[in-house]
């Protein structure tokens, strides 16, 4: 049996696997500028972060309707039960279709249909998280935030994601004040390909309570020092960071000295359909790369549901962590 574990930084746009493409596409009459699945699969080798988003947001072309995004989570939810997964918040990016004529509602309805019946197909407690694209403009994040009112019983929390660098938080201060006054949680990628300052940005001027990637923090003593005093957790996405290039190899990362340092740092898949590996497959590859034992990864669960989005359900992140100090190896 895999490692029970949270899933907390997952783009639900990146888990579309080349066969499902294909499948939309055909359903949809898009007309895919690829021939078969195994050439698009070549197209999935990214020399930075911005030649992986032009792939991803030219394939979302394929999502078109509530079923679609039906069965773009479901395919998901599949393999994270699969790898280990018991609790997976998931974003999505409104951005990205509303801006080619799919509603927001379109998203929501058609994500919610699998998400609702998660725990009984899959055994998977679900959130939803809104992301919006830090390459559009704060007015357009606004409008995405007023446009999301209708569904905010299934939006718990709000993200910031896309490109980072040029793209400092605090660009999206007054986004964030508002989604706190409606009671959302807030997360952001910050510390990615940006600086750590951003990660000091992201806390202070968007008030977030999790830190998405967040591996430079480690040029800023200070800064490790306040989120390990403050508890930050920070969601790394190791398989992610080599495709990006971010860092070069598994074994070149500071996902160990961050544990060492007593950072609450935790595992996650990130895009999982276009950097090689879903929740169970980092996990793999962290331990080996970097020789981690079995109290390092029960710590990294253990990480994972504390950061989790579970204040209203305390009995079942009781349960959850249960399960992670039961675990046999």
């Amino acid at each position: 049996m895999p490692l029970p574990t949270a899933e907390l930084h997952l783009h639900i746009e990146g888990t579309l696997e080349p066969e499902l493409a294909f499948a939309l596409a055909e359903r949809n009459g898009v007309t895919l500028p690829y021939a078969d699945t195994a050439a698009l699969r070549e197209a999935y080798r990214f020399s930075d972060l911005q030649s992986f988003l032009d792939l991803y947001y030219a394939l979302m072309t394929v999502l078109r309707t509530p079923e679609d995004f039906t069965a773009l989570a479901d395919a998901y939810l599949e393999r994270a039960a699969a790898q280990g997964v018991r609790h997976a918040e998931i974003f999505f990016d409104p951005q990205a279709h509303t801006s080619r004529g799919v509603p927001i509602g379109t998203v929501v309805e058609g994500l919610s249909a699998s998400l609702d019946r998660a725990e009984e197909r899959y055994g998977i407690s679900t959130r939803l998280i809104l992301c919006f694209l830090r390459d559009e403009s704060a007015e357009s994040a606004l409008a995405t935030l007023e446009a999301a009112k209708p569904y905010l019983d299934r939006i718990t929390g709000v993200g910031l994601d896309s490109a980072e660098v040029g793209h400092p938080p605090a660009k999206f201060r007054a986004v964030y004040e508002e989604a706190a006054r409606l009671g959302l949680r807030r997360v952001a990628h910050a510390g990615e390909e940006g600086p750590a300052s951003y990660v000091r940005e992201a806390l202070d001027v968007l008030g977030v309570e999790r830190i998405d990637h967040g591996l430079r923090c480690m040029e800023d003593p200070e800064l490790v020092e306040r989120l390990v005093r403050e508890r930050i957790p920070l969601t790394l996405c190791p398989l992610s960071n080599v495709r990006l290039r971010v860092i070069d190899t598994l074994a070149d990362h500071p996902l160990r000295a961050m544990l060492d340092a007593g950072l609450r740092v935790t595992v996650n898949s990130d895009d999982p359909a276009y950097f090689g590996g879903y929740v169970g497959d980092n996990y793999d590859g962290v331990r080996d790369a970097l020789g981690l034992g079995e109290e390092q990864l029960r710590t990294l669960a253990r990480h994972s549901f504390e950061a989790a989005f579970l204040d209203d359900d305390e009995p079942r992140r009781a349960r959850y962590l249960a399960e992670v100090e039961a675990h046999t190896f």
